[in-house]
Order: structure tokens, then sequence, then C-alpha cells
């Protein structure tokens, strides 16, 4: 795994988190916080397996 691939999947987790606490809490703006970090953190993951993906065929 790559630094992308890792930081990617770390922020998925968090923003996973965030989101269900605010769902939890009743806090929308938590709720949509979490759910843009996971976004975020799929495209920095996907760009990591890219890169990976790039690399293994060189």
């Amino acid at each position: 795994m790559n630094k992308d691939q890792v930081k990617g999947r770390v922020e998925e987790v968090k923003g996973k988190v965030k989101e269900v606490a605010g769902n939890i809490v009743g806090n929308k703006s938590l709720e949509g916080e979490g759910l843009v970090q996971k976004t975020v953190g799929k495209i920095q993951a996907g760009v990591g397996d890219a890169k990976a993906e790039l690399k293994s065929k060189l």
C-alpha cells in the first residue's frame, strides 16, 4: 500500500465515525462533515489505487 491509499482509508474511517456520531446525537452539521470527509478519503484512496496499478504495470 502506498501513502495515498493509507491516508485515504484513514480519512474514510474518520469520516464514517463523524457521520455516525452526528446521526446519533442529531447533529446534522457533524453528520455532513463526516460524509464529506469520508468521500474525500475514498477519492484519495482511489488515487492511491490508481498509482499502485500504474506502478505494477511499469
